[in-house]
């Protein structure tokens, strides 16, 4: 069977000649226009006939040929080959017409597949977690940049455990500064803190284990441990963190016991408490007592306002059982998507491992900057400007509120951070948070941050990131919020 006419084809100018003559003639092969076994006209006749270049035909020939849907016999033409199945069409079709007919999702991809997907989307005045970014010292950071973009070591592999020297750097900077007790061989670079929690999830819980985690707390954490199979528990704060008190008690023989708590202890996520020192010390003799492991994420806690950054948990005593991590994209910027878990001596090894397994090594050339960044003294001087900077913008956010909002919000006020949580009793604070977000602010609703976002000891209310806010945005936002709170349809 042999070609007697090509001229259904019908080119456009907005695309290359060469792609749209390929995707016409895969569309004639899975239609069935083009039959296994066809002979296809010469090229100088297809050319002619669709006045197109030769060298175009030639080229989309060979391109085909490689790709196996064509095929040369020597003396005799090029023919669609003769081993495509004959039923192209039923077999390009069918799956998009029967979702079925797919092989099976796991637990997790169908559990994901009943969610409401969520990313990152542009940043808002009082999106939460976003710094300054306006006062970051770009000009230095990009020399530093120049200084290591033509350095052909970098350009290789180098480690999965992370550039060494960052973990020195970072090393001293986690003993002298926030009190941990590691050496750079203790230290492993992530990709953000996002994948530490991942690693912990998957190196020391098993599917069906139970996690406890602050409630309200952070999301990204309880989901890293719902992906792993886990159970998450919530516990109960008190007036600075976690309930101390309230914490469960296991018997050694117990099964069911839990095998790993995450906390927030020096900057409690969302609402800021911080963990006076005695309850820090109970939480760690809780967990020695009970056999269980704590995740420790040091989150916004080198900004605090009125005294120096507190000590870490992790370093508080010897081989305490404590992961300790954190990340850059606060202190620094969320882009660079960076982080650091600090792993018990014996387990640096599998935690290696599982990170090669999971993506391999960081960027090199980041950590290189990062890494001078440090170790030059940079790094402590931008935490120390920022830290006057945020002080500035949270004295006038809460003067706002207290003044604006009087009798229609409470702030929930803590001398620390980069956002402020603010409770509103009896609204729907997520249909809040779409009328702020409407008026071009950013926010998160406060509710969100409990497990049971509807049970009765829930908050409702906002979480206002004043870091990435001017004076005027301030002012325009707490006078949005003052016109938008008695409009919210109620709780229910």
């Amino acid at each position: 069977m042999e070609v007697t006419s090509l001229s259904a084809f019908s080119f456009d100018s907005d695309t290359p000649l060469q792609a749209q003559l390929h995707r016409f003639i895969i569309d004639w092969i899975f239609s069935g226009r083009l039959l296994p076994g066809t002979r296809l006209p010469s090229s100088r006749k297809m050319a002619d006939e669709l006045k197109i270049s030769r060298n175009t035909v030639t080229l989309v020939i060979e391109q085909l040929k490689s790709e196996g849907f064509l095929d040369s016999q020597p003396g005799r033409g090029v023919y669609v080959c003769a081993d495509l199945p004959s039923h192209g069409k039923q077999l390009a079709v069918a799956p998009m017409k029967v979702p079925s007919m797919h092989p099976r999702w796991s637990r997790y991809g169908n559990a994901l597949l009943q969610q409401t997907h969520s990313e990152h989307s542009t940043a808002l005045p009082f999106t939460p977690g976003i710094p300054d970014i306006q006062d970051f010292p770009l000009a230095l950071w990009t020399s530093i940049q120049r200084r290591h973009q033509h350095r052909r070591d970098l350009l290789g592999y180098h480690d999965d455990q992370g550039y060494l020297p960052l973990r020195l750097a970072l090393a001293d900077y986690l003993c002298l500064s926030r009190g941990v007790r590691c050496t750079s061989q203790q230290i492993i670079i992530t990709q953000g803190a996002q994948q530490a929690i991942s690693l912990c999830a998957q190196l020391l819980l098993d599917e069906g284990d139970q996690v406890l985690t602050e409630d309200p707390g952070y999301g990204g954490a309880r989901k890293a441990f719902m992906a792993r199979g886990a159970t998450v528990v919530p516990c109960p704060l008190g007036e600075h963190g976690i309930n101390i008190e309230q914490l469960p008690e296991y018997s050694s023989n117990q099964t069911d016991s839990a095998k790993l708590l995450y906390i927030t202890p020096t900057h409690q996520y969302p609402l800021g408490g911080i963990l006076p020192a005695a309850q820090r010390l109970a939480l760690l003799e809780w967990a020695t007592n009970n056999n269980i492991w704590l995740l420790e994420d040091d989150y916004d806690s080198e900004f605090h306002f009125h005294h120096k950054p507190i000590a870490s948990l992790q370093g508080m005593a010897e081989n305490s059982p404590v992961f300790y991590m954190g990340s850059f994209s606060k202190t620094l910027f969320p882009a660079l998507r960076l982080g650091y878990l600090v792993v018990p001596e014996t387990m640096v090894a599998p935690f290696v491992q599982a990170k090669s397994y999971m993506c391999g090594e960081t960027p090199t050339l980041t950590q290189a900057v990062v890494a001078d960044f440090i170790s030059e003294g940079h790094f402590v001087r931008h935490l120390r400007k920022m830290r006057k900077i945020y002080e500035a913008k949270w004295q006038h956010l809460l003067q706002l509120i207290t003044t604006t909002l009087t009798g229609i919000a409470r702030p929930i006020a803590q001398s620390a951070g980069m956002h402020l949580a603010i409770e509103i009793p009896g609204i729907d604070d997520k249909h809040l948070k779409q009328q702020f977000a409407a008026a071009g602010f950013g926010s998160s609703s406060l509710s969100s941050y409990f497990l049971d976002s509807k049970g009765s000891s829930t908050k409702t209310g906002l979480v206002l990131g004043f870091a990435n806010t001017t004076s005027t945005e301030r002012i325009r936002g707490v006078k949005a919020l003052s016109r938008l709170i008695p409009l919210s349809s109620p709780h229910p």
